[in-house]
């Protein structure tokens, strides 16, 4: 099972907690045991599962990438100039593998399933849901 998501961003960095759009999916499909596969289909948004009750979380996640693959750099030579976007997705990875148990993701109690735009605003992003097993 397999399918395609769709979202826009508002922002050139944010996370967009996307944990209930992918269970309730899941739920539809009737999909009871195995993994959920989330894929960025990106190079300049990733997916990552972290805390989901302390918004700061977020806030102090893409400051710190900020601190560490600052947006201008005088020796990128990248000509779209969006090096810093690349280099996140890069770290924070392009794809989260989740366990699904009796029809629901198992995350831990402050876990959620997050899109991480490093390069937008963007009107059209996507992620993908592959689910493997019954």
């Amino acid at each position: 099972m397999f399918e395609t998501f769709i979202l826009h961003t508002s922002k050139r960095d944010e996370m967009i907690e996307i944990t209930d759009d992918v269970q309730h999916w899941i739920t539809n499909q009737g999909f009871t045991s195995g993994i959920a596969v989330v894929t960025s289909r990106h190079t300049t948004a990733g997916i990552t599962v972290n805390e989901n009750a302390d918004p700061d979380v977020k806030t102090d996640f893409l400051r710190r990438l900020d601190e560490v693959y600052p947006w201008h750099h005088d020796q990128d030579l990248h000509m779209e100039g969006n090096t810093a976007a690349h280099l996140k997705t890069s770290t924070v990875g392009h794809a989260q593998t989740i366990p699904v148990q009796n029809g629901q993701l198992v995350l831990g109690t402050w876990q959620g399933i997050y899109f991480c735009e490093f390069d937008g605003p963007r009107r059209s992003r996507s992620y993908t849901v592959t689910l493997i097993g019954q």
